[in-house]
């Protein structure tokens, strides 16, 4: 069986969600126990202690786009890449704004640097990130990131626009970002995978 650690809310649980593989889940949260990353135990897991990871097919892969291609190669339907190269090019572009150019910018480990200052800095990095995105989303879009099929692109968006809200940047020059997002959070497989609704939600934030 496939056992994937998260924390509450990431882009490998909407992935498996949409493929419709199920897993067990093992939580790990970021803050307790001073950060449950740092432990021995997962350690060996992930040497960067980073979430996610996902062991699959005996073995053990890190990284949310590698382990996304790996369910793509895998578990082809239904289709996280477009058949089209054009399409799939773009897909990939903006999955690698975001997780690179802009969700790394808030990780726990950054932010802890920034002292009083971290509401500010992730505000700054999601304001820029999206500026540029907007941009981006306004050739690209149709129903979703990519035309009218859900992509790896989708499945990126969806947790750093939570992670926006999160951090209360006005979505307001956003409207492309906002109008998708919408979109996406209306299908089942984006519902069940909210943060609401996830196991290791505290109490005060279930649905």
């Amino acid at each position: 069986s496939q056992c994937a650690w998260l924390k509450m809310y990431t882009l490998l649980s909407l992935a498996l969600a949409l493929k419709g593989i199920s897993y067990d889940l093992v939580p790990v949260n970021l803050l307790k126990d001073g950060g449950q990353q740092f432990s021995a135990e997962f350690k060996a897991i992930n040497p960067m202690r980073q979430v996610p990871a996902l062991k699959i097919d005996g073995i053990t892969i890190s990284q949310s786009l590698a382990i996304i291609h790996y369910l793509e190669d895998t578990h082809p339907n239904p289709r996280l890449l477009p058949q089209d190269p054009k399409k799939r090019a773009q897909v990939r572009m903006v999955a690698e704004l975001i997780t690179s150019g802009i969700q790394p910018l808030q990780n726990l480990s950054i932010l802890n640097q920034m002292g009083e200052k971290k509401m500010e800095w992730a505000q700054n990095c999601i304001k820029s990130g999206f500026q540029a995105l907007e941009q981006m989303l306004q050739h690209t879009a149709g129903r979703y990131c990519v035309g009218d099929e859900v992509s790896m692109a989708d499945l990126c968006l969806v947790p750093q626009v939570f992670n926006a809200e999160r951090f209360k940047v006005d979505m307001g020059p956003y409207p492309t970002i906002t109008r998708l997002n919408k979109a996406l959070l209306e299908l089942e497989a984006f519902k069940v995978s909210h943060p609401s609704r996830q196991p290791d939600t505290p109490a005060e934030l279930r649905a």
